[in-house]
């Protein structure tokens, strides 16, 4: 049989690392392979983008010992009477996706005896798809799932994944969904002990321009050990999505179930770990956020952004670090968002895609610096006033906390900050338009707070951190040993506090 080979996995042999070729089967093949395997039982239900998976299967042969049942109920009103009605009415959603795989499971185990199937694998697949429209001018997007056993006797597992279709024609978005949906259901029976094998297999014999996975989630007993917040960063660092969301309870959001039509006012920062002048930007720039006239307080989201140039600052990225980060901020209740976004325009052009409310971003005065220093702007056509013209083109405010230098004591504002003489008539004219807001209420006390000295104290089993960081989050990192803090670390007389440095000085805008 032909195959392709395109990526390269490493094992370990007797001590040394051994280079394996990792072979990529065509979907006829992985179909085939799948419907000779005489356990694996189920049934297919796809609404929208024709019935591209399940036709996989039937034209590889064999399918009658796989495919219980193959159904599409595309008629609204069919829809509703099997699956019941969406309260928003929106039926391409997650919602309407685990009703139809919750229903289908249901009916497999209902309808048929498991005395009479004792090997049998049950399992449903199910999307929900909507394909570009005729003028092109809304791209498609979907839901896709699969609830299923790996062995008789366990509890279903159920994997959902949110997809955006890049091709101009809706034809080709149709391939491309059925491709993946023999990619998610192969996957999900030969590398359920791999989730990050599972995931990288979504792609096989795709690409990016064709299909975008912006949202995974996995369940079920043989995903116990897995961290969905972990997925969410493979999914970026593996240049699947360019950002993802994950809510205070660790489970992964689609960004349009949270941004659609808000108020997005976010902080980007290393949060390694949140400090006290953390908590005083974001609680003082929400305070002249909400004033805004075009700001509804009750329609207000706010995000904590790490970036992948943040998590690499260290070298390569290191998951129990990103993990710690994560505890933390989910503990205080916060949204975070994973980026790529190393530049503030494409942030905002993200944002964008969602919602055409007021933005806000909270910075510090250092990363106005960095915001007007023409050579991060080098690869646009446009330099700096091109990515100037996205991201004031939108309604946003940039709130700007004062930067207190660590060897000068200098307190720098918008008013002082150093900005070359070519760009002073566009800094001017954006503070005059109140563009760029001093944060002019914060709490002196918490200026001379750095990061990189509360995580150096911590890892040389220095005291006094406890007062850098804000209220009960010196608790949760004693109590969960985060960032490679432990009480038996003795203290290193010969340890000095490094030079402090602002944790946002890296290329940040």
């Amino acid at each position: 049989m032909r195959h392709m080979c395109i990526r390269l996995h490493l094992r370990v042999n007797q001590g040394k690392k051994v280079e394996l070729e990792h072979v990529i089967l065509s979907a006829s093949q992985k179909a085939l392979r799948v419907n000779l395997n005489p356990d694996i039982y189920g049934t297919f239900a796809e609404i929208g983008a024709g019935q591209e998976v399940v036709r996989h299967f039937f034209r590889a042969g064999g399918a009658s010992g796989t495919i219980a049942k193959a159904m599409s109920a595309y008629d609204k009103d069919f829809s509703d009477a099997i699956y019941g009605k969406e309260e928003k009415g929106r039926y391409v959603c997650k919602p309407r996706l685990i009703n139809m795989l919750n229903h289908e499971y249901r009916l497999i185990e209902e309808r048929l005896k498991r005395g009479e199937h004792s090997s049998k694998k049950f399992f449903a697949f199910a999307d929900t798809v909507a394909t570009i429209n005729y003028q092109k001018t809304i791209q498609g997007h979907g839901w896709m799932g699969l609830k299923f056993q790996t062995s008789p006797d366990k509890a279903p597992n159920m994997v959902i994944l949110h997809m955006r279709l890049h091709e101009m024609d809706a034809l080709a978005q149709q391939a491309s969904v059925g491709l993946l949906g023999v990619n998610l259901l192969y996957g999900c029976y030969f590398f359920f002990s791999k989730p990050k094998e599972l995931i990288l297999s979504l792609y096989d014999n795709l690409n990016r321009d064709q299909i975008e996975i912006d949202m995974v989630e996995m369940s079920g007993p043989d995903f116990d050990h897995v961290d969905n917040r972990l997925l969410s960063l493979h999914l970026v660092k593996n240049g699947m999505t360019d950002a993802v969301i994950f809510s205070p309870d660790g489970k992964n959001i689609q960004a349009a179930d949270i941004l659609y039509k808000k108020n997005i006012l976010a902080l980007r920062g290393s949060f390694r770990p949140v400090t006290k002048v953390n908590i005083d930007m974001i609680m003082k720039g929400f305070k002249l956020f909400e004033k805004e006239y075009k700001v509804d307080h009750n329609n207000v989201q706010v995000l904590f952004e790490i970036t992948l140039n943040n998590l690499r600052a260290e070298g390569d990225i290191d998951e129990q670090d990103f993990l710690d980060r994560a505890e933390i901020l989910c503990s205080l209740g916060q949204t975070v968002l994973i980026s790529n976004y190393s530049k503030y325009f494409k942030l905002v052009e993200f944002f964008s895609k969602h919602t055409s409310r007021r933005m806000g971003i909270i910075v510090g005065t250092n990363m106005i610096m960095e915001l007007f220093n023409e050579k991060y702007y080098r690869d646009l056509n446009g330099g700096i006033l091109e990515a100037f013209g996205i991201l004031f083109s939108r309604d946003l405010k940039i709130y700007v906390y004062p930067f207190k230098d660590a060897s000068t004591g200098k307190l720098l504002t918008t008013k002082n900050c150093p900005v070359h003489p070519r760009l002073k008539p566009l800094y001017d004219y954006l503070i005059y338009n109140k563009r760029l807001v001093d944060i002019s209420d914060y709490n002196p006390d918490v200026l001379d707070i750095y990061s990189k000295d509360a995580l150096d104290m911590i890892q040389h089993g220095y005291e006094g951190w406890e007062e850098l960081v804000p209220t009960y989050v010196d608790t949760i990192i004693k109590d969960n040993r985060l960032f490679g803090y432990s009480p038996s670390t003795p203290k290193n007389p010969d340890y000095e506090p490094p030079k402090r440095q602002n944790e946002q000085r890296l290329n940040p805008n």
